[in-house]
């Protein structure tokens, strides 16, 4: 069953059918009683066998849904007249509660009241599958629904448990989010819920709270574990959406018993229209003292605002010390915003939540939007989006609106020159590579609008860079008869340029390996790796500057012999995931070229040579 959140109006509104809202009249005393005739029981019909799905990219019938299995056991029998049938199951009222009393009762409360615990069941052709779980398939996108089938479930583990969701790579993090969504089936040895709850977990994770928010809704909650139950009210308060999590309440409310959980319960009570009763329940709360007050606070702030019983709370951060995502999530919810301090030392977590958030104001939507740009949460088209806002929002001044008008003079104004110019001045930052790094992902579709020329080339590098920060190889690759072999440019493009075959010479690779002026070499050393690693230049060559370069290509760890097993199955999902337990880092100065030459031949080599050629590029772009 699902659940609807019903406001607080005048008076709560009746959920009961509708036999209980209008009783049947009484008969008078003088009437004479008849005889109903028996109802007539239609014979059901039997139900056609499901017929064969017909493999991951068959079209699924619309008549024929796939729907959960029924519940086993003897289906109960319907109530007789007399009502022996209620007590049959148990259900012995000494008092008929009014219809105001059932209203303001909450399931725990209403299961004491018949003395049974109630399932709230669906029919059948109204349950998900949990066959296959994700938000998008193969034909959508997604990877293959299968890709899992024959992998180790304990390497899966290890890898989506393992990973504490900070990538290097911008479309290594854009890769593992596709494939955390992607419809899939679990692999061996592990339930359906069991991958689920890992999944979320890992975008909780990676900043992505609006994603594991929608796969966590792509199951129905009476599918519900423990497992899973660890990680909803992490969802919801990422997302500072605690009505969403009313629902839950409502049919699994029991999944969990801890103060966090608890307080969110008196929140949906309010949300039910109980306000009275919910707030006295967290004044009890503020009493007990099982939670630090201004956890407790902000959540009779958030169930005040339910119904007619509002109350003023005041939040106070001077005592506070730290920042939680429960405060957070809460904080934001009722449009309060927590000191920046406190923000700033929680981590970049609370940037991409804010980034993410309608709630929040523009100009420190466009603030956290670089941290969330550069690490892949934000797109190009949303960074966009969000600077046009603020152009178009009179209440926003100052340097904010100073930015949002160089954004737009990127793309308006006549000479390439000036538009170039314009977006220097969005390039500078102070904020740290991935700051940095966003903001070249806010200029790259104006980047991909200037024409290649000569009298150009200086810009080339930058321009390039922020083109392939968005993924523009082909306008990129325009740039190819522009810039000279050997230069930032010229690398970024023999790794980025779609269907290139192996003619690249080796006196510009020697080029760019002389003129590389970082620490120990590691451009160029990204530079052989990626190359080896899409097949550009030939074996005996790459492990030539290998041996001279002390890269390291050739080695083997047990990460390695995984990823590589996994790509000569073709096993596209365990590929990214393994990418991704291998990108894990606050910078491309905790990647190795022989980690990176792994990676790059691995996606290449199952057929995702667009993320491969883009992490390429990126790493010698970034480094």
């Amino acid at each position: 069953m699902t659940s609807a959140l019903a406001f607080a109006q005048d008076a709560p509104e009746s959920l009961l059918p509708k036999m209980f809202e209008t009783p049947a009249p009484t008969p008078s005393p003088s009437a004479t009683p008849t005889r109903r005739p028996a109802p007539v029981r239609p014979v059901a019909s039997p139900r056609p066998a499901a017929q064969p799905t017909g493999g991951a990219n068959a079209p699924r019938p619309q008549s024929t849904p796939i729907v959960q299995a029924l519940p086993s056991g003897t289906p109960s029998q319907a109530a007789t007249d007399d009502g022996a049938g209620a007590a049959k199951e148990g259900l012995q009222l000494k008092r008929l509660p009014t219809l105001a009393e059932l209203a303001k009762m909450s399931p725990e409360d209403f299961e004491e009241l018949i003395g049974r615990k109630v399932e709230f069941d669906m029919p059948p052709q109204a349950r998900r599958s949990m066959e296959r779980v994700g938000i998008f398939d193969e034909t959508e996108g997604g990877l293959p629904a299968d890709s899992l089938a024959n992998q180790n479930g304990a390497l899966i583990r290890t890898a989506l448990s393992g990973n504490r969701g900070a990538l290097v790579s911008r479309w290594g993090h854009i890769a593992l989010r596709r494939a955390l969504l992607s419809r899939l089936a679990p692999p061996a040895g592990m339930s359906p819920q069991d991958f689920l709850a890992l999944r979320v977990a890992l975008l909780l994770r990676m900043g992505e709270p609006d994603a594991a928010r929608g796969l966590l809704q792509d199951i129905d909650i009476a599918n519900y574990t423990p497992a899973i139950g660890e990680v909803v009210l992490k969802v919801y308060t990422g997302t500072a959406d605690f009505t969403g999590l009313c629902p839950v309440m409502a049919t699994q409310g029991s999944l969990r018993d801890d103060p966090e959980w608890n307080l969110a319960r008196s929140i949906c009570e309010a949300y039910r229209g109980n306000g009275t009763s919910a707030l006295s329940k967290l004044d009890r709360e503020l009493v007990r003292g099982k939670m630090p007050r201004i956890d407790v606070l902000l959540a009779q702030r958030y169930a005040a605002a339910a119904g007619k019983s509002r109350r003023a709370v005041t939040i106070e951060w001077d005592k506070v010390d730290a920042i939680t995502p429960w405060r957070y999530g809460l904080a934001i919810g009722v449009g309060i915003e927590p000191p920046a301090a406190l923000v700033k030392e929680g981590g970049p977590s609370y940037d991409y939540t804010t980034a993410l958030a309608p709630m929040v104001g523009l100009a420190r939507r466009a603030q956290a939007a670089d941290l969330a740009g550069g690490s892949g949460v934000l797109s190009n088209a949303a960074m966009v989006d969000l600077y046009a806002q603020m152009y178009a929002d009179p209440d926003v001044t100052g340097e904010w609106q100073d930015r949002a008008e160089s954004l737009r003079d990127a793309y308006t104004l006549q000479g390439a020159d000036a538009r170039v110019a314009a977006m220097r001045k969005l390039w500078t930052s102070d904020g740290g590579d991935a700051d940095a790094y966003g903001r070249r992902v806010l200029t790259a579709a104006a980047a991909a609008r200037i024409a290649p020329r000569a009298e150009m080339a200086d810009n080339a590098a930058d321009l390039v860079g922020s083109m392939l920060a968005a993924g523009f190889d082909a306008n990129a690759a325009r740039w190819a008869p522009v810039v000279e072999a050997g230069s930032d440019a010229w690398a970024m493009i023999v790794l980025s340029a779609p269907g290139m075959a192996q003619d690249i010479p080796g006196s510009a690779i020697d080029s760019f390996v002389d003129n590389d002026a970082s620490e120990g070499k590691r451009r160029a050393g990204f530079l052989v790796a990626s190359l080896a690693g899409l097949g550009r230049i030939e074996r005996d060559a790459a492990s030539s500057y290998s041996n001279d370069m002390g890269l390291g290509l050739g080695g083997e760890t047990r990460w390695t012999r995984a990823i590589d097993g996994a790509a000569q199955r073709g096993d596209r999902a365990s590929v990214v995931m393994l990418a991704g337990f291998g990108m894990q880092g606050a910078s491309w100065q905790r990647m190795t070229p022989r980690y990176l030459f792994h990676i790059v031949s691995a996606l290449r080599e199952v057929g995702l040579d667009g993320e491969a050629r883009m992490i390429a590029a990126e790493a010698v772009s970034r480094t």
